[in-house]
């Protein structure tokens, strides 16, 4: 049984210019016990909070809890980058150096709507308490209850009943939100306002590449496409992307399924006609195609795209490049995209939680659950025991909210350069919710010229804090 600590507090004031306004906040650093419905503790929070002190009154000013992926990531990427009121310098989309920069971020969101920066267990500060293990929150459902837990617990306590609520996730964390907004409700009696997807993925099978699977192979081609014509690896490149990405859509969802479809009782004639266009949909040679039976994975592509230079591109964000660890291998190694911007992440991140909010230097933070013994996610679902499906989604859970509260928005941001979550597999999640027809209304996709991270973009920057405004702020 591990000790229950007692809950910490630290509120530091500050202010910062956005918009051409100046915005006083408070900045929260915590831990907040969670309890089971037996009254138990269970887990030791840790998140951080910024709330605007100069301006509307909180129950009319929106809140919006944050969260990024993986399963088993910290926040500090979405804070750090994105949303916060501090923000990292990149070179973009180039290598750093060994060092890093934190300036005030002008392009927060703080001045429409307060912040609430949640670290789930094993993550950040937080972790299992009393009769509870790390592992026992290492899973879908898991996850999303005590998340759950952890959002009800906070408004609560900073009575915020009657604030417009949002999510704000990415990656995994936009999987998480798809099964939170029901639960909320369902358990809590909490209707969201909306929920922003950031490089979303609620369908794994979209991206998983499965054995006699070809559905990845087809989502991924039109992004594939979008990292050729990035590295001018296209043969007669046209000038516009999003011209080039609309031919490789409709190559991808035609010639190229119907081809993948027949498996092996594709005639030769056609085999061919798909290799030619294969070849300038995706930069790669034609006899690499021809060996691949028409099919290549995300991560011989990273690999295969500049094999003649002996860089990989990246996986989060292809327009990143780096040198090849092993020239011979089949798939790349390592993220080119990971490898240049989580040392200053990480490093900015440390430095400002224990110096200017003051507080955690006393515990272990943890950028990753991996860091961890015994880190292991649990898939399985029962979805209150109704729905079973064949590989891990939480689609059908975005369907039920969307439907129980038909007032609810959703946005989902899509990166052209990611090759963790491709927007093409988002484009064919959401075509296929079979959601009534004046709900679809409530749907939207933006697209930024970027990655998986697209806010490290700084033009990409300025559209995702303009896009997600709007959205919050829009009757």
């Amino acid at each position: 049984m591990t000790e229950i600590p007692a809950e910490e507090k630290n509120v530091t004031s500050h202010s910062i210019r956005v918009d051409g306004e100046t915005i006083q906040y408070d900045a929260t650093a915590a831990t907040k016990l969670i309890y089971d419905v037996e009254g138990n503790a269970i887990a030791s929070w840790g998140y951080i909070a910024y709330t605007r002190t100069n301006g509307a009154d909180k129950s009319d000013r929106p809140v919006t809890f944050v969260f990024n992926g993986g399963p088993g990531s910290s926040s500090i990427w979405l804070h750090m980058g994105a949303v916060g009121p501090k923000r990292v310098v990149l070179d973009d989309p180039e290598f750093n150096d060994s060092g890093y920069t934190l300036v005030d971020n002008e392009y927060s969101i703080l001045d429409e709507t307060d912040i609430v920066m949640v670290d789930p267990v094993g993550t950040g500060i937080t972790r299992a308490v009393g009769k509870k293990k790390n592992s026992d929150f290492w899973g879908v459902e898991a996850d999303i209850s005590s998340i759950s837990n952890f959002i009800n617990s906070y408004i609560n306590e900073y009575d915020r009943w009657a604030s417009p609520k949002f999510l704000l996730g990415e990656s995994y964390g936009t999987f998480r939100s798809a099964g939170l907004a029901p639960y909320l409700q369902n358990t809590y009696g909490i209707a969201l306002d909306g929920i922003v997807l950031v490089s979303n993925v609620l369908d794994l099978r979209t991206i998983t590449f499965g054995p006699e699977d070809d559905t990845s192979f087809i989502l991924f081609l039109p992004a594939y496409a979008a990292t050729a014509w990035y590295h001018e690896k296209v043969p007669n490149r046209p000038s516009e992307l999003e011209l080039f990405v609309d031919e490789a859509r409709s190559f991808a969802y035609g010639a190229y399924s119907s081809a993948l479809m027949k498996g092996d009782e594709l005639g030769t004639a056609e085999r061919n006609q798909v290799l030619d266009r294969l070849v300038r949909f995706t930069g790669l040679k034609r006899e690499y195609l021809d060996r691949s039976n028409l099919r290549v994975t995300a991560s011989a592509f990273f690999k295969e795209l500049l094999a003649e230079e002996e860089m990989y591109v990246g996986r989060l964000d292809s327009r990143y490049k780096g040198y090849s660890m092993d020239p011979l291998a089949k798939d790349a190694i390592y993220d080119p995209q990971s490898a240049a911007i989580s040392p200053p992440y990480q490093m900015a991140f440390m430095d400002y939680y224990h110096t200017e909010l003051g507080f955690g230097k006393d515990k272990q933070y943890n950028f990753s659950a991996y860091s961890l013994p015994g880190f292991n996610w649990n898939w399985t679902r029962n979805a209150q025991g109704t729905y079973f499906p064949s590989s891990p989604t939480t689609v059908q859970d975005l369907r039920q909210a969307m439907i129980l509260n038909p007032k609810m928005k959703v946005m989902v941001q899509n990166g052209y350069y990611d090759l963790a979550t491709p927007f093409s597999g988002t484009e064919y999640t959401f075509d296929h919710m079979n959601l009534p027809d004046d709900l679809k209304d409530n749907i939207e996709l933006t697209y930024y010229e970027a990655g998986h991270m697209f806010y490290i973009n700084m033009p990409d920057m300025e559209k995702f804090r303009n896009d997600t405004i709007r959205f919050i702020t829009e009757d």
